[in-house]
Order: C-alpha cells, then sequence, then structure tokens
C-alpha cells in the first residue's frame, strides 16, 4: 500500500502506479494538464515511465481555457 498526496489531499493505492496510471484513475485522460512531483515537473514524455512512490506529494494542474 502506498501513499500519494495530491493537490493537499492523502490517497492510499494497493501498489505503485505509474504518473500515466494515476492520470487515468483521476479521470483526466486526453486533458491538458500539468504534473508537478516534489517540486518537479514531470515531463510528459516520461508520464509512463515515472514510477509513483510512497510520500511523493503531487500537484496536478489541469488547464482551463477561456478569455
Amino acid at each position: 500500500m502506498i501513499q500519494l498526496t495530491i493537490n493537499g489531499q492523502a490517497q492510499q493505492f494497493e501498489s505503485p502506479i505509474s504518473v500515466s496510471q494515476l492520470i487515468d484513475h483521476l479521470a483526466l485522460h486526453g486533458k491538458r494538464i500539468a504534473i508537478e512531483r516534489n517540486g518537479e515537473i514531470v515531463p510528459r514524455s516520461q508520464f509512463s515511465q515515472q514510477i509513483l512512490a510512497h510520500g511523493d506529494q503531487l500537484e496536478v494542474v489541469v488547464a482551463v481555457g477561456g478569455g
């Protein structure tokens, strides 16, 4: 069991997951997002390779269009 803090809220997962799997879990697939892991931006090209670990602090920002 791993615990992640996502946008200030603790969430638990049965096993380690990748950033891509987290995006699917949060139903954000296909949206324009930016993810910060422990203070560093995760490049989109590394979403599938980055495996999240117990205690990671994540900020997920969804781009919103408008004017």
